[in-house]
């Protein structure tokens, strides 16, 4: 076959455009840090970085409903740690106003002080982390308790006027904190917690109060036992209360620590599906180097090959 002029300036240019086209890639892997330029380049490669950013994606929101949920348990570890406090005050008081020697005046006293830590705990019921009420069930925007015409604190009327278990104040507050996996991260039935805690001040109350026809120091002790009324429930004494607060925080504590074992889950994750991205999507930049100054160097061969093949002047010709 002969080889003509115009054959060889083809394969030429053809040749040289290729080479461009080799040092272009390598020149933009270099200039962009990534190997993946176009789904063309690694369409397997560029499967397989697509689907390590949809986890790392995937985590990251994990991540953030994990900070939630650790949010969520510290205010609540905070809150009961003060409820249970307060309902020990109360305890000393009861146990003082036990005290046969106590007058009158002295119990009114004590009264008067139950009732400031009364209030208190109905404050500590309306906790909030932001705009949300923390022992509020799903009912998030709507506090535990409100006040009614008197001022009075009461039991918010949302909750107590709708059937039962469907007002949301019982209801679980949930946050998925890995695929498929969610935690509760509120304290369940909370309006049942503090309804236990309204029956016990009351009871106190109206012991020191003597509107109950108890009057003596036997009688008032006889509450912090829980004896003095054989339809008393576990939870509806001083004693029962605290035991059940003490309940409802190592619930919580439990919780975080599920919390705290699943961030360190997902910091390992991370860094593994991290790594994995980076072996699939990253430039080797020592290997581009060489192989861009290779190309380089072939480039260079070629074209001056190339000058002596391609006759450039009309005098080559009529040599």
């Amino acid at each position: 076959m002969r080889v003509t002029q115009s054959m060889l300036s083809s394969t030429m240019l053809r040749n040289l455009s290729n080479s461009y086209n080799k040092m272009g890639q390598w020149q933009e892997q270099l200039s962009t840090g990534s190997k993946l330029l176009r789904p063309s380049d690694d369409p397997v490669g560029v499967t397989r970085a697509m689907g390590y950013r949809t986890q790392l994606a995937q985590n990251a929101q994990y991540d953030t409903n994990l900070d939630t949920a650790s949010k969520w348990l510290d205010t609540t570890d905070t809150a009961l740690g003060s409820l249970g406090s307060a309902m020990t005050r109360v305890q000393e008081l009861i146990t003082q106003a036990a005290n046969d020697t106590n007058q009158t005046v002295d119990r009114e006293k004590m009264l008067l002080e139950i009732k400031q830590i009364r209030e208190e705990v109905y404050d500590i019921a309306n906790t909030k982390i932001g705009d949300e009420y923390i022992f509020s069930g799903t009912r998030t925007s709507e506090p535990l308790y409100t006040k009614d015409a008197a001022g009075n604190s009461i039991v918010n009327p949302k909750a107590t006027n709708a059937a039962p278990n469907t007002s949301g104040f019982e209801s679980s507050f949930n946050v998925e904190i890995y695929n498929d996996i969610t935690l509760d991260v509120n304290t369940t039935g909370a309006i049942n917690m503090f309804g236990k805690l309204d029956i016990v001040f009351d009871k106190i109350e109206a012991a020191l109060a003597g509107t109950n026809g108890v009057t003596s120091g036997a009688d008032i002790g006889s509450i912090l036992g829980g004896t003095n009324s054989p339809t008393d429930k576990a939870f509806e004494t001083i004693q029962g209360s605290i035991d059940l607060l003490l309940s409802k925080r190592a619930e919580a504590g439990a919780k975080q620590n599920r919390v705290d074992m699943m961030s360190d889950r997902l910091a390992i994750q991370k860094e593994v599906l991290t790594k994995q991205q980076s072996n699939v999507e990253d430039v080797e930049y020592e290997e581009a180097i060489t192989n861009m100054i290779t190309q380089e160097s072939i480039h260079r061969a070629a074209l001056s090959v190339g000058g002596r093949i391609i006759q450039q002047t009309l005098v080559d010709f009529i040599r």
